[in-house]
């Protein structure tokens, strides 16, 4: 999902920001590295964290 997610993202966002030159696709695949590196820190330590947070709102609601 990551992997699918951060290739979307950063392939619209280069393709906005600089357009389609010969440059497009070395900046899209280096782009797309440093998005999913820094992707798979935040599923594995940010978003337990976050889940743990939702749980505890809603199991003293209810």
């Amino acid at each position: 999902m990551g992997i699918i997610t951060t290739g979307i993202i950063s392939f619209s966002l280069i393709s906005i920001n600089l357009g389609f030159n010969d440059q497009f696709l070395q900046v899209w695949l280096k782009s797309w590295l440093l998005a999913y590196v820094f992707v798979i820190p935040a599923i594995l330590f940010i978003a337990p964290l976050i889940e743990k947070f939702v749980d505890s709102l809603f199991k003293n609601n209810g």
